[in-house]
């Protein structure tokens, strides 16, 4: 005789909660983004160049992927239509001439900031109404990283990104 797992309904399963939760999320940050018109995938590859940028590094579109945590294939695709609409430059790399670097152009850099703060108040309205911040982003931290363990003060959590 097979047992039938107790299923007590979508509202009490957690990987459905987090499902609708993020599909809201995802529309609420493609609207903030439409006016300036980017993607969020767009806006994830800009902001993740803009802080490589701000460590003075120009990384490669592979080291980009890595960060933003996109595929490899669809990034190079993303990254030719942002140089296409001059929000970037990719240079052949001096070291290695197989390789592309990337660097925001002003332009780019101009767009990013003003799309980060866009996504900013998105967030802040979407997550607003969640009373322990700090516990959501240990939370979520937890299931996006599970490899980084990292310790802190408040006994072991992952540091928020």
């Amino acid at each position: 005789m097979t047992r039938t797992p107790t299923f007590g309904g979508p509202r009490v399963s957690p990987g459905y909660l987090l499902w609708r939760a993020t599909l809201r999320w995802q529309r609420r940050i493609a609207t903030a983004l439409k006016p300036l018109g980017l993607t969020h995938v767009q806006y994830v590859l800009l902001e993740s160049l803009w802080r490589f940028d701000a460590q003075g590094r120009r990384p490669s579109q592979r080291e980009l992927a890595d960060r933003a945590g996109t595929d490899v294939m669809m990034t190079s695709q993303v990254v030719r239509t942002l140089a296409d609409k001059g929000l970037l430059r990719r240079t052949v790399d001096r070291r290695d001439a197989r390789k592309r670097v990337l660097a925001l152009t002003p332009r780019g850099r101009e767009a990013t900031e003003r799309a980060m703060e866009v996504v900013a108040r998105a967030d802040e309205e979407h997550f607003g109404g969640v009373g322990d911040r700090r516990a959501l982003l240990v939370l979520l931290g937890r299931l996006a990283y599970p490899e980084e363990r990292r310790r802190t003060r408040d006994g072991g959590d992952p540091v928020a990104r």
